[in-house]
């Protein structure tokens, strides 16, 4: 009886060891990779609007906290090479990226969220970048249409890609991935 008895715990333990080492197999990952959207890495992404005191070489930034940064703009006169994509009005919507180095705040990316928002056209897809991170598609026959957007770390996050704004004008958008480089129009 007491075999027995050593036996059934024996085999409980085991089965018990057993389901839980599959558990931790089976365990579902916290991001996809299907899905850029889902991303690992913390966003340091800083929101807010264009102050009055805005030049050429630095960004007043009235944060969506209420702090008011004075950031260091590398103005470059090639918009590739710019770390401002879509310029800098007063008044407009930016998303900011930025570095503090022996007290000084430069900006790494600037984004204007105004100037992006929109629709957009190209040969083979339509899109509309509208406030709040949705994005809606006017071409319904689209193969795999853009049904989000948001900004992280200065890269432009639309469903599962991930781009880098090359150039964003009044009437022109250039993005790039590792697929290659895709060119839009403002459609009106």
């Amino acid at each position: 009886m007491k075999h027995l008895l050593t036996t059934v715990i024996a085999f409980i333990a085991m089965t018990v060891a057993l389901v839980s080492c599959d558990e931790k197999k089976q365990a579902p990952a916290t991001t996809s990779t299907e899905d850029s959207l889902a991303i690992i890495d913390p966003d340091t992404t800083v929101y807010g609007i264009c102050g009055e005191a805005t030049t050429m070489h630095s960004l007043q930034l009235t944060t969506d906290d209420g702090r008011v940064l004075t950031l260091l703009v590398d103005a470059d006169d090639s918009q590739e090479t710019s770390a401002v994509k879509g310029g800098m009005l007063a008044g407009d919507r930016m998303a900011v990226v930025f570095i503090t180095l022996d007290g000084d705040s430069t900006a790494q990316s600037v984004i204007n969220l105004s100037t992006l928002l929109g629709k957009w056209t190209s040969i083979d897809r339509n899109f509309e970048i509208v406030e709040g991170g949705d994005i809606i598609a006017t071409v319904q026959s689209e193969k795999n249409p853009y049904t989000t957007w948001k900004i992280h770390n200065g890269h432009l996050l639309m469903g599962r890609d991930t781009f880098s704004i090359m150039t964003l004008g009044a009437d022109s958008l250039e993005l790039e991935c590792p697929r290659g480089i895709f060119v839009y129009k403002r459609q009106r």
